[in-house]
């Protein structure tokens, strides 16, 4: 007879077997390991023992997932633990070593609200920090996130959710997230292209730099005007290599064609300036080099379309409800936080931040892709993520 198990039965098998290879290390251990890998730091004596006892209490899953809720309370893990995880995606460099700023401070935020994080790429959703002594939040600056931090202000309960048309005065149909937060925007809109911050969200948001990426059978015809056709003489190399990420990512970077960033560059970062939206009229940067190839596309407006829904990329699991084309960053934020590629970049940094491995063995693989099915069906809630993470290596 075939029994058929749904998706929460699915994660309590495969956590349990995480659990049996480590059935030797008790309530104690477990609960140190599971605080420490979510806080960043050795749990109180209390907070020990009351972790240990929802252990003890409740044998197996329940009882693990009942102590890492309880881990995920600490004010370490926002301020420590989500800090780190989420500094490195602001910057180009990705490194940890750079100012805190809106971008870090919104997912923090919507990981402790459980915001479903789906809607990361799309909302009109922007984090501040709720204490005294701090500049107002300014689209010109980065001074309200740099003081708090400074002032070593706690994060698990000073951030307040307001939006950036509210505090920037970015118009609800231009906000996007975290694409369109001033941290973003001052790292991958100044200068360039654009294309920087398709390139980043790819990374950041579904675990995928161009070369992953490529595909060779995409049509070319959206392909701008400043991308050589025979570089150094060969077209080959532009048929072979150079299309290969051109033919996707430019229909899908048209969508930021009316964006840019307007500042100056200090040390690693920008400081100073300000996200430049306008409407119906593409920015400059998106016509440069035109000589390059004459015959290339020329940019008239922000509509996209996504030609990975066929071909290779079609695995990168896109939501079939959903049109694969648009205009504007917020529905092409839409497509990508739609996709089963988002889901599953979310939780397989999270399981590597929690567990300290990547997910590569079968066992862990699975893992992962039973804690996806539980994100996915449970709200995209981030927290959620750290704690059935955490659940499923509590100790050996």
């Amino acid at each position: 007879m075939n029994v058929r198990l749904n998706k929460a039965q699915v994660l309590s098998v495969l956590l349990l077997t995480q659990l049996a290879s480590s059935a030797h290390a008790g309530p104690n251990e477990q609960a140190k390991r599971i605080y420490e890998r979510i806080a960043g730091e050795p749990p109180a004596a209390a907070v020990l023992g009351q972790m240990a006892s929802a252990i003890s209490g409740s044998p197996g899953q329940a009882g693990l997932l009942a102590a890492a809720a309880i881990a995920t309370g600490a004010p370490s893990f926002y301020n420590v633990t989500l800090k780190n995880l989420v500094i490195p995606w602001t910057n180009r460099d990705q490194t940890v070593f750079a100012p805190f700023n809106d971008y870090a401070a919104t997912v923090i935020g919507m990981t402790r609200d459980d915001v479903a994080f789906n809607t990361a790429l799309s909302d009109d959703i922007l984090y501040i920090v709720n204490a005294p002594g701090l500049p107002a939040p300014s689209a010109a600056n980065n001074n309200h996130y740099a003081t708090a931090e400074m002032n070593g202000v706690d994060l698990s309960t000073t951030l307040q959710r307001t939006t950036q048309s509210g505090s920037y005065g970015t118009p609800v149909q231009a906000t996007a997230g975290l694409i369109t937060t001033r941290g973003a925007a001052s790292a991958f809109f100044i200068n360039g292209t654009n294309r920087a911050m398709f390139r980043f969200t790819m990374i950041n948001h579904l675990c995928h730099d161009m070369e992953t990426v490529m595909d060779t059978t995409r049509p070319a015809d959206r392909i701008r005007q400043d991308v050589a056709r025979s570089p150094g003489g060969d077209s080959r190399v532009f048929l072979n290599n150079c299309v290969g990420c051109h033919s996707g990512m430019d229909p899908m970077a048209q969508a930021f064609a009316y964006y840019d960033f307007v500042g100056t560059v200090v040390g690693n970062g920008t400081n100073t300036g300000s996200l430049q939206y306008t409407p119906g009229q593409v920015q400059p940067k998106y016509l440069i080099n035109s000589t390059n190839f004459q015959f290339g596309f020329v940019t008239p407006d922000d509509s996209w379309s996504n030609r990975w829904r066929a071909g290779a990329n079609a695995s990168l699991g896109w939501d079939p409800t959903l049109p694969g084309s648009g205009a504007g960053a917020k529905s092409l934020g839409q497509e990508l936080a739609s996709s089963d590629a988002f889901a599953q970049c979310q939780v397989s940094k999270v399981f590597q931040a929690v567990c300290f491995r990547a997910p590569n063995s079968a066992t862990d693989q699975a893992t992962v892709a039973a804690i996806k099915a539980s994100f996915k069906s449970g709200g995209y809630k981030l927290k959620q993520v750290f704690q059935l993470s955490a659940a499923a290596c509590p100790g050996q």
